[in-house]
């Protein structure tokens, strides 16, 4: 059983809308924790240095988690090395900086495990940052996040502040991305299998050898890790900032199955019952990702859903949802795109008094996945 999550003081989330960014907010309501905001790209582009520092220093976020980036899978992220890199450095050294003018007391950045080197000893644990090469395909997204965990430990160093990074595994779950060139592994399959039924095609081939290892995490459990991270009593939270020089804590499922093997568990949870075939020529990525959960388990932290149940039964919950071939946030019958009524203006609403501003488009950069 997990130790029991307080409520972390004054919260902000930056990322609303994305995979994670849509877990938090689900938690933080059924948590009914008071004054959260919430805010996406529409309510705030986090580029915007000055719109940035402005909108944090009146928040009045004590708490802040930093779930915003540019993403997308290995195809995205070889076609546009320019935007993963540019961006991102730049969400991650506004919103920390504006943090720290803020005096916002904890802030929660969440890394991705592609930081970590590509031939790191498995599971991988959090000293193995910065001891090698990370992954070629998703260089410029990793080289990023790395960047902002080198910021996160100085100014902790040079200011006393207290910011901790987070490194999950890979993700998946309701509000994933389903876009075709830019969806990461299980959402990816999802679609991909989703299609391939409606379609009828008997048999569909997906990228490379097939044998990568992915350990996969439900994002509502990710979610929880981070609450619960946020809500640590004040001397647990500064033992865990100073377990390693970086202060990051990796947040693992410990379920390890390989590309094909993830294919073949879609397949069945859609019933799709063509042939899967691979394609060799096609990139693989890193060969294995496990993450060494010790460190969250010694907290008394542990992922609560298994993977087989969601097979079973949430994927297809989450399969049913996706209307093909439009966007899965899209309405059939209107055909509008849906804005979450939870995504909030900067300095003007909270979780606790909600409007409907009406349609706006869906935010394609700032939004988290970890494949």
């Amino acid at each position: 059983m997990n130790a029991v999550i307080t409520n972390p003081s004054r919260l902000l989330i930056l990322g609303a809308r994305g995979l994670l960014g849509q877990a938090l907010v689900r938690h933080a309501e059924a948590q009914s924790l008071p004054g959260v905001l919430a805010w996406g790209r529409a309510e705030l582009d986090l580029r915007d240095a000055a719109k940035t520092d402005a909108a944090i220093g009146s928040s009045g976020a004590q708490t802040l988690i930093l779930a915003a980036a540019r993403v997308g899978g290995i195809h995205a992220n070889s076609s546009y090395p320019v935007e993963f890199l540019g961006d991102n450095l730049a969400i991650y050294s506004n919103v920390i900086h504006a943090a720290y003018r803020a005096g916002v007391k904890r802030l929660i950045f969440v890394g991705s495990n592609c930081s970590y080197p590509r031939n790191a000893p498995q599971p991988i644990a959090e000293t193995s940052l910065f001891q090698g090469e990370v992954e070629p395909t998703n260089s410029a997204f990793a080289q990023a996040k790395l960047a902002a965990i080198e910021l996160c430990r100085a100014y902790n160093q040079q200011h006393g502040t207290r910011y901790l990074t987070v490194m999950p595994t890979s993700l998946y779950g309701p509000g994933d991305n389903y876009d075709p060139q830019n969806s990461h592994v299980m959402a990816a399959m999802i679609r991909r299998f989703v299609a391939a039924k409606a379609a009828g095609s008997p048999l569909e081939t997906i990228w490379g050898t097939g044998t990568p290892l992915r350990e996969l995490l439900y994002v509502d459990d990710g979610a929880e890790a981070c609450l619960f991270l946020a809500g640590l009593p004040e001397a647990e939270f500064d033992t865990v900032l100073k377990t390693s020089r970086y202060p990051v804590v990796n947040i693992g499922g410990g379920v390890e199955r390989s590309i094909v093997q993830i294919a073949q568990d879609v397949a069945a949870a859609i019933g799709y019952d063509g042939k899967i075939a691979t394609d060799p020529s096609k990139p693989d990525g890193v060969p294995r990702k496990l993450l060494d959960n010790a460190r969250m388990a010694a907290l008394g932290w542990q992922a609560r859903t298994p993977y087989g149940m969601v097979c079973a039964g949430r994927l297809q919950i989450t399969c049913r949802g996706i209307p093909m071939p439009r966007h899965p946030r899209t309405d059939k019958k209107t055909k509008t795109t849906r804005k979450p009524a939870h995504v909030l203006r900067p300095g003007r609403q909270h979780l606790g008094r909600r409007r409907n501003r009406g349609a706006e488009p869906r935010d394609r950069e700032q939004h988290v996945h970890h494949g």
